[in-house]
């Protein structure tokens, strides 16, 4: 019985080293990356982006030029579904690669954040 007690024991030990570490460095999966959601529409007057990641309430897009809207998110990596909101009407990102059937009849546009570069190595 002894030698299991000290082998579960020596697995158990903290690296004094690790715990300065950032929680992003040993997590990686924890750090947020910046995410930019683009739309297209010269008649928009409000654009908003709703979904999975801001418990569905619509964050405003802002023009930047030529009915150009963006909004730029802080996200981890992982996998979102959203919708967006066109001058108070919901519907779905035309550019998105990716939907998902959602309980109200139609579809959600789905975004994927890969692992950053840095991390994708771990």
């Amino acid at each position: 019985m002894k030698p299991m007690q000290t082998q579960k024991n020596a697995a158990m030990k903290v690296n004094p080293a690790s715990l300065n570490q950032a929680v992003a460095d040993r997590f990686p999966a924890l750090e947020e990356q910046e995410v930019i959601v683009e739309y297209v529409s010269p008649t928009a007057r409000e654009v908003n982006v709703a979904g999975t990641f801001n418990n569905w309430l619509p964050a405003p897009l802002t023009k930047i030029k030529d009915g150009e809207w963006v909004v730029r998110l802080m996200l981890r990596a992982g996998e979102y579904e959203y919708r967006l909101v066109v001058d108070g009407h919901w519907m779905e990102d035309p550019e998105a690669e990716q939907r998902a059937a959602n309980p109200h009849g139609s579809f959600n546009s789905v975004l994927r954040v890969p692992l950053s570069v840095r991390t994708s190595i771990l």
